[in-house]
């Protein structure tokens, strides 16, 4: 019995144990608070020369995050501040904020920073700070640009194939959001070719808004949805494979479509059409248009295989850019060289000219392909630029019409767009095509601090687009202007043209004036039925020197006229 007591009291109660454990949390913030004050005081203690020691101190001690942000203090500030605003007496509030920094704040605080004050542009202390070469560069530069820019009282034409257009106005454009009469007004008038403004008792809408849907529509063949066949040189073009079947169909139904519209030039039905191939451009007009008697044709780029083809055709054409005085004085000396080099090698004996040059037959074989390969260099220095650019008129052109209708290499047989034949483009309705629409978007933008409505197209824009739009704008609108972006393989029709009218201009007298207008009154009459509007005829059929430009910025005023450039 007297075992069991000594045994029971080597057991620790749960009470005791805890007890024990809280003495030694204690006895361990008592050791580590003797310890901090050891180390502050060791520190003050320290010599400031021992550099050593008093870096090593620095890194013993526990630093203060510089970056902690105290949130709760200023909370308590800001709430103080709403209390103030609520009726809280202001001493309150401010021995309570006076309480709150001092524990807040252990840095003193800076001042804020100098806000940054942007100054007025001074155009005088910027340019004598570039020491006036970018303002004179500047001047010189505006007046170079006022030389080139153009005052006309008509709008030239531009024969050039674009690919954008942006009108800016500082009043309203026509709208784009049109109403259900509007839109089938509009798409009538085109599909009948009526002129709603010369129509009596019409039941179609007359609105800026109808007759502006009304230029925005074109005829194409063939049309394929999947498929952009202008530019024909795409990227998003991919491969097609077609069948036997399906490229014959489509070779038999292009070749009624060109034949149709063809007809309709040479009857002044239609005045001009595009023939859009893979490696060239043809433009078709009409007698009357562009200042020339005939139906004519343009080709651009052509190259010496294809001019080599038609010469064999029989057809006669002309380069009308190529008119450098230099290049033909170098083509005349080659032709007179290789002459008398023929005449040379038919009257001489072969074996008494070898011998005296002391040449053997391989190395005159050498010689005479080495010049053949001159030739055909000075022939082709000049392939796939608008200097290349074919001309021809009257039977020519219908030689050329033919010469394209039995061609076999018109259509490509391999490429992206194998097997698909050339790209038809008309202002006028032909068989076998498909009316295309453009589509605009306008918005109002901020240009100088002046507000301008703008309508952007993106697309294809025959030549007669412009000048349709322009006679409706120009009806209610003081002033307006437009931007244009063109397609750089089409630059030389503009340029050809230009060369062409300029070759057959009269000199400047009163009774050869009249005379030329009196020409173009009579063309305009000729092509009184092609479709388009009177305004638009009367442009296409105008000759003059101002009567053909290209266009890439054109201005509207109405006591001034069109500037353009």
């Amino acid at each position: 019995m007297s075992s069991e007591p000594t045994i029971s009291s080597k057991w620790t109660r749960p009470d005791d144990f805890i007890k024990l454990e809280r003495l030694k949390q204690k006895k361990k913030q008592l050791a580590a608070r003797v310890k901090n004050n050891n180390n502050t005081k060791k520190y003050l203690e320290l010599d400031e020369n021992d550099k050593s020691k008093l870096w090593e101190t620095k890194l013993a001690q526990k630093r203060k995050n510089p970056f902690a942000k105290a949130t709760d203090a200023a909370k308590k500030i800001k709430i103080n501040a709403e209390d103030e605003e609520n009726g809280t007496p202001k001493a309150e509030s401010a021995t309570t904020a006076s309480s709150l920094l001092c524990f807040v704040e252990e840095t003193p605080t800076r001042p804020p920073p100098a806000k940054l004050v942007l100054q007025k542009f001074d155009p005088i202390a910027f340019a004598k700070l570039l020491k006036q070469s970018n303002a004179l560069a500047e001047e010189e530069d505006d007046m170079a640009l006022a030389a080139q820019q153009k005052h006309t009282k008509h709008l030239p034409m531009d024969w050039c194939l674009k690919t954008r257009v942006r009108f800016f106005c500082p009043t309203e454009l026509p709208s784009i959001q049109l109403k259900t009469s509007q839109m089938a007004s509009g798409l009538t008038s085109f599909v009948r070719c009526i002129d709603t403004q010369q129509t009596e008792e019409t039941t179609l809408d007359i609105s800026d808004a109808t007759r502006f849907n009304q230029c925005t529509y074109y005829w194409q063949h063939p049309h394929m949805p999947w498929v952009t066949l202008y530019p024909r040189n795409a990227k998003e073009n991919v491969a097609q494979k077609l069948g036997e079947r399906e490229r014959k169909a489509l070779s038999e139904e292009w070749n009624f479509s060109f034949r149709g519209l063809f007809q309709l030039l040479r009857a002044r039905q239609c005045p001009y059409f595009y023939l859009c191939a893979n490696t060239f451009t043809v433009l078709f007009r009409a007698a009357g248009v562009g200042g020339r008697a005939e139906s004519h044709a343009l080709v651009t780029p052509s190259t010496r295989g294809m001019r080599l083809a038609l010469s064999q055709e029989g057809i006669e054409y002309s380069l009308p850019l190529k008119l450098n005085v230099d290049a033909d004085e170098e083509e005349r000396r080659e032709k007179a060289e290789v002459d008398d080099q023929e005449k040379h090698f038919d009257n001489d004996d072969d074996e008494e000219w070898l011998e005296n040059l002391g040449v053997d037959e391989h190395e005159l074989r050498r010689i005479q392909s080495s010049h053949a390969r001159k030739v055909q260099a000075t022939e082709m220095r000049d392939d796939f630029s608008d200097n290349s650019i074919i001309f021809m008129e009257g039977v020519e052109c219908q030689g050329f019409f033919s010469y394209l209708l039995n061609s076999k290499s018109l259509i490509s047989q391999v490429g992206r767009l194998a097997g698909i034949p050339p790209t038809l483009l008309s202002p006028i309705a032909f068989p076998k095509a498909t009316m295309q629409h453009l589509v605009p978007s306008s918005k109002k933008v901020r240009l100088d601090g002046v507000d301008y409505f703008s309508i952007d197209i993106k697309g294809l824009l025959l030549p007669t687009f412009l000048p349709s739009v322009f006679d409706i704008l120009r009806e209610t609108r003081e002033m307006f202007s437009c931007t244009l972006a063109s397609s750089n393989n089409t630059f030389a029709f503009t340029k050809a043209t230009q060369k062409l009218m300029e070759s057959t201009l009269p000199p400047e007298k009163p009774d050869e004036m009249d005379k030329s207008n009196g020409e173009a009154v009579f063309n305009q009459q000729n092509l009184s039925e092609c479709g388009l509007l009177p305004a638009v005829v009367k442009s296409i059929c105008r000759s003059g020197s101002q009567a053909v430009g290209l266009l890439e910025r054109v201005c509207y005023q109405r006591d001034q006229g069109f500037a353009w450039s």
